[in-house]
């Protein structure tokens, strides 16, 4: 049971890239946010060892680095950075209504706005060798880390759209591409598997899943098995890729935001505006074709601003009925 109550203008659930950045325009705003960071403080970057493609860093900076920098950002505006976990939600269908959200099953805040930024996480295969070696050469986005392997060879696991275009894009970068679809046939879209097939480099494994990961402190090759057949096979590479899907961390959201049939919420127009009046979602919880961190950033700025928007406007609605 909740022990507690306390109430905020603005709460921010979360706290990667969307999240900080959202805090930092909030509290710059004056809308004094509360900021709780989740299961994972800084999100699915704290587990990135390089970041090269966000604006602003021409060396570079590791995950962690820069989470530790947006919080520190984030603070020095005002924002109340706190470790906690929303456990239960319930929103207001009123506008200028309170939402009312539970963190770790005791305490209760009651918020004017909530900016959900709880992201999303990537699917992987779940065997050790695959889990000892995550940020010793295997990855869930090639688009972050596939310039890594400019010229050597790799692997990719997966049989959907996003498989498809992260392989074309690593053909374009990396000598070779082995894709490995565990049915005999690909879920990608016709255009997506005629993309694949014209491209020379890449060569793909049906009926074919990882056995294990081969290297001790990075990934040096690559253990397959023919699911059919049995027959196992060991291939030199230095990246493997894990492309198999994204969930969204919707769960405690289901039944009061409307989503799509994955879990992602779904946002009005060009907006941050859930189904739900003062209620915002920024980041991969909504984002499901970009996953960047630095779109995550960009939506987090607009959750900030439409929520300051919409408390300016039930303040002249207010001052109007009194």
């Amino acid at each position: 049971m909740a022990d507690k109550v306390e109430r905020l203008k603005t709460l921010i659930i979360g706290s990667g890239p969307a999240g900080y950045t959202a805090a930092i325009y909030a509290s710059r705003a004056d809308l004094k946010p509360v900021l709780y960071t989740g299961m994972e403080p800084g999100g699915q970057l704290t587990t990135t060892t390089e970041v090269d493609n966000f604006p602003g860093y021409p060396d570079g900076v590791d995950g962690p680095t820069m989470m530790m920098q947006l919080q520190k950002q984030a603070e020095r505006f005002g924002t109340e950075v706190r470790i906690g976990m929303a456990t239960a939600v319930d929103f207001s269908d009123e506008v200028g209504g309170i939402h009312k959200v539970t963190i770790d099953d005791s305490k209760v805040i009651e918020a004017e706005t909530v900016i959900i930024s709880t992201g999303a996480t990537a699917k992987y295969l779940g065997i050790p060798s695959e889990q000892k070696l995550r940020g010793g050469g295997v990855s869930a986005c090639a688009v972050c880390d596939g310039f890594f392997y400019k010229g050597q060879e790799v692997a990719i696991v997966g049989a959907g759209d996003t498989a498809a275009e992260e392989a074309s894009y690593l053909a374009n970068i990396c000598k070779k591409v082995t894709m490995l679809v565990r049915r005999d046939e690909m879920r990608a879209s016709k255009a997506m598997q005629h993309r694949v097939n014209s491209l020379d480099n890449i060569e793909i494994r049906y009926n074919t899943e990882v056995d294990t990961v081969l290297g001790d402190q990075v990934v040096e090759g690559l253990r397959m098995v023919n699911n059919i057949t049995g027959e196992k096979e060991d291939i030199a590479i230095t990246g493997l890729f894990i492309a198999i899907g994204h969930k969204p961390n919707t769960d405690i959201f289901k039944g009061q935001l409307e989503m799509d049939e994955t879990g992602y919420i779904i946002t009005q127009g060009k907006t941050t505006k859930t189904s739900k009046p003062g209620v915002f979602a920024s980041g991969d919880v909504q984002d499901k074709e970009y996953r960047q961190a630095v779109t995550a950033a960009g939506t987090g700025c607009m959750a900030a601003l439409d929520a300051e928007r919409y408390l300016a406007t039930i303040e002249s609605h207010q001052e109007v009925s009194s």
